[in-house]
């Protein structure tokens, strides 16, 4: 990423579909969890608006002196002026984080006060100022020469930026001239920028009309107009009736506004077509790799290896078709429960649960967990108006992240909530690394999170007492596993449909879009999965595809990779958890292949992609196991 990008706009790591939610019937009253709600104050000194307007005011007064000292002059410095430099960038960064992760976090509990969304207009705004202003720093940096750019950082004082220096040359090929790439910069807050939050207004906005289903009042039978992500969460019903009326619900709620959605794509497909083109980007994912760390080939790789090991997919769908009673699973039956009852958690029993799953692999991690949820770093009640799904924000390193969290009471919501967790230990523990090197590439991004869930996941089997308990975790966990390696590379190959398409026919219909989704979701399901025509619209509420091109194939690769780590671990038990540690607290200081090394991984082996699937078919063979035990 570039520098002024990655100073001028805050970071944020998150999981599932972004859309409006409002208060599940099915979500019983739970006092605590009412007062798990986070406080922003600290980002801005206790100051509001008024402190971002403060924050942002420095930042700007410190760019146009960073831009007088240096501009122009990037090539005269020495390594120590450049060590200064890079001190003074950081600070800046520093000051833009703070206002902009208030912003942002602000907006994203309440998404329809106009305050909120003007705010973060503003922030955007300013933002792209400061951004304009250093983009010199980085042009002159990418074209100093190879033996230069070493000489300078052979430096001692560079360790907090050296990585992130030499990450940044890589993308000297692709950038533009000075003036085109503030005019680039410039037009983005009304361009890509302004589309993708028109995007996430829009799914915010969707609700669906839910019909009554025969069933006891508080459950989720219960109908009602609900948001989306409250009616998609119908979806894991053991009644098929409230699964497949949910979703037929679902589907006529997203028509009314689907023309518009897919124009906000396509606008978006193109706009990037255009921007790879310039930037002499060779394919559209190519730029993703590149931000990511990994050769084409690599990641070719990987969607190859996952792709030709769909059967396992398609394995489980049969499995569970028999366990549900049914010939054939429809695509609404997927993530149905596998036997009738769903723990229900309060929110004392999950923190309670997830403290001591962390604790008991890492004192240490036990205590950072504990600090999320006294210190008042989590904001987990359903509320109109806010975002869905659940993001980690890692804010900036001098002050602490913040958990975001849609809860429901149920057991699923405590692998999120461990999830979760597992992307804010990770921030917390690189948060020395600073500015340039606490966040990793979105490869590496899932390692911690999807590592908490194993381990969480581990505790819930132990105290699973029932054949039914058992089959019912592990079919989350191989769901949670197809979800995020199989899918993940099914909506990559739709992504990889559509610009294609795009660049090669010009604008798509909405019947095209349909079209594409059903392609790429049939190579996965084959002959598993009835997928219904209803389903044809549901790529119109992913935000990755909108916010993030590129995005999806990182879980694939950060699953596969996590539950190798996870694997040594188990092989090894105590004397792996220091190193696991310091692997955490690297953070992005290293390359993804060295990041690897500490824990003992070969990415660079042809077959470790194929040794992760073999875990990956592990987990259903214990899946199976417990469904015969459960017979």
């Amino acid at each position: 990423m570039a520098f002024a990008e990655a100073l001028a706009h805050p970071r944020q790591a998150s999981v599932g579909p972004i859309a409006d939610v409002a208060p599940s019937p099915a979500t019983p009253a739970d006092p605590e969890l009412e007062r798990a709600a986070w406080d922003l104050d600290p980002l801005v000194e206790s100051e509001g608006e008024a402190g971002v307007e403060r924050l942002l005011d420095e930042a700007i007064e410190r760019s146009e002196t960073f831009a007088q000292r240096h501009e122009g002059k990037v090539s005269e410095l020495s390594p120590e002026t450049l060590a200064e430099a890079m001190h003074e960038l950081a600070a800046i960064g520093e000051l833009v984080g703070r206002a902009g992760s208030f912003a942002v976090l602000r907006f994203s509990t309440d998404t329809a006060d106009p305050a909120h969304g003007a705010l973060m207009a503003s922030v955007e705004e300013r933002g792209t100022a400061i951004q304009t202003r250093l983009l010199f720093f980085e042009l002159e940096w990418a074209a100093l020469d190879d033996a230069r750019a070493e000489e300078l950082l052979a430096g001692d004082d560079l360790d907090f930026c050296g990585h992130y220096l030499r990450s940044a040359r890589r993308y000297r090929p692709h950038l533009l001239t000075q003036p085109e790439e503030k005019i680039a910069t410039e037009k983005d807050q009304t361009g890509q920028s302004a589309w993708s939050r028109l995007f996430s207004e829009l799914t915010s906005a969707i609700e669906v009309d839910l019909p009554e289903q025969a069933g006891e009042p508080g459950t989720d039978a219960d109908g009602g107009r609900v948001a989306l992500d409250v009616a998609l969460s119908r979806l894991f019903s053991a009644d098929r009736d409230v699964r497949r009326t949910s979703a037929e619900a679902v589907t006529a709620a997203l028509e009314p506004g689907l023309r518009t959605r897919a124009y906000v794509f396509n606008t978006l497909l193109q706009d990037k077509a255009v921007d790879d083109r310039l930037r002499k980007f060779p394919n559209w994912l190519a730029s993703r790799n590149l931000s990511n760390e990994a050769t084409d080939e690599s990641v070719q790789a990987l969607l190859e290896a996952v792709r030709g090991r769909y059967e396992l997919a398609r394995r489980w769908y049969r499995l569970k078709a028999k366990l549900l009673g049914l010939d054939r699973l429809a695509d609404y039956d997927r993530m149905a429960a596998v036997t009738p009852n769903d723990t229900a958690f309060s929110w004392a029993e999950a923190r309670e649960t997830v403290t001591d799953s962390y604790a008991s692999f890492s004192e240490e991690l036990g205590g950072l967990v504990s600090r999320f949820f006294d210190e008042r770093w989590i904001d987990a009640p359903i509320r109109p108006g806010k975002r869905g799904g659940a993001f980690c924000a890692p804010t900036v390193p001098s002050l602490h992240p913040y958990v975001m969290l849609n809860w429901t009471a149920q057991r699923r919501d405590v692998l999120t909530l461990a999830h979760e967790l597992g992307h804010g230990v990770h921030f917390a523990l690189a948060a020395p690394q600073g500015v340039f090197h606490q966040g990793t590439g979105l490869t590496l991004a899932e390692t911690a999170s999807v590592f908490g869930e194993e381990v969480t996941l581990a505790r819930l089997l132990e105290s699973a007492d029932t054949p039914d308990s058992r089959l019912s975790l592990l079919a989350e966990s191989i769901e949670d596993t197809i979800a995020t390696v199989f899918r993940q590379a099914a909506m990559n190959r739709f992504e990889d449909l559509a610009h294609t398409a795009r660049r090669e026919e010009g604008e798509l219909s909405v019947d095209h879009f349909g079209e594409l989704w059903t392609e790429s979701q049939s190579e996965l399901l084959g002959d598993s999965v009835e997928i219904t025509d209803g389903y044809r619209s549901w790529w119109s509420y992913v935000p990755h595809f909108i916010s993030t091109p590129g995005y999806v194939y990182a879980y694939a690769y950060g699953k596969l990779l996590a539950l190798s780590v996870y694997e040594r671990y188990r092989e090894e038990g105590g004397p792996f958890v220091p190193r696991y540690l310091d692997l955490l607290r690297a953070g992005g200081s290293k390359p993804p292949e060295q990041l690897a090394r500490i824990v003992g991984l070969d990415l660079t082996d042809p077959g470790f992609w194929d040794r992760g699937l073999d875990l990956v078919e592990r987990q259903l063979e214990a899946a199976e196991q417990a469904a015969a035990e459960a017979a």
